[in-house]
């Protein structure tokens, strides 16, 4: 089966070559989604000479989740079966890739994605901030969505072909917060979700997640997931015929 991964890159030229080169032989197809860098991060992406390596690039920055979707409509329009997401930052372990790709390549589930926060070492890894905020939002995803959620917050996941022209991508949240969209998508639509444990990697990548995230972009958008449910549950009345 085609197994193709997205990795979305916005000023990532120096840590981009480092991820690419690290993605597994049994990846067909990876797609780097340069959205709008002012830097290198194309070239960068070029210069590793991995003919699998396709590169688009935003005219302007839509962000990482419009990014994704970028990814995810060209993978799957190559012929994918499955699509993993990988950050350009080098944040993901390459070595887990196959622990998340396997369950969905198997049926057994639509999408699967990284549990860093059930890590043995993630105390210890993870910034405190960073621990703590993801085991919040966590919290308040799994309340809000009604699956069970360990780390909501990350970005290194695998989905179907078949439950991704299921899902409106075209209306997932484009920027910091869109993996609570996605969740929110897939249980509103009954699909399988499953989370894998993955190794926590915090080195000298730069993050772009702040407070202001945390506080009010992600509760915003599981506001927008509640009342996508409630209207999802209001019931839809048909007039009698005469």
């Amino acid at each position: 089966m085609k197994v193709a991964v997205v990795v979305p890159a916005f000023c990532e030229e120096r840590l981009l070559p480092r991820t690419l080169r690290g993605i597994p032989d049994f990846v067909s197809l990876i797609i780097v989604v340069d959205d709008a860098s002012p830097d290198r991060t194309r070239d960068a992406a070029k210069s590793v000479g991995d003919p699998r390596v396709q590169v688009l690039r935003h005219a302007v920055n839509r962000g990482v989740g419009a990014a994704i979707v970028t990814g995810y409509r060209a993978a799957f329009a190559a012929g994918a079966e499955v699509c993993a997401v990988m950050a350009g930052d080098a944040q993901m372990d390459p070595q887990d890739l196959m622990a998340l790709v396997e369950p969905v390549l198997h049926g057994e589930v639509d999408y699967c994605k990284g549990d860093r926060m059930s890590h043995p070492e993630a105390r210890a890894r993870m910034p405190r901030d960073r621990w703590l905020g993801n085991g919040l939002l966590s919290w308040l995803t799994e309340r809000v969505i009604g699956l069970p959620v360990r780390d909501s917050q990350c970005g290194y996941t695998a989905l179907s072909a078949r439950a991704a022209a299921q899902l409106p991508l075209e209306k997932l949240w484009p920027r910091y917060g869109y993996p609570n969209d996605l969740l929110g998508m897939l249980a509103e639509r009954g699909l399988r979700v499953r989370e894998v444990v993955v190794r926590p990697i915090y080195a000298d990548e730069a993050s772009g997640i702040g407070l202001r995230h945390a506080l009010l972009v992600i509760p915003f958008v599981l506001l927008r997931v509640v009342l996508r449910r409630v209207t999802y549950a209001l019931p839809s009345f048909e007039a009698e015929p005469e």
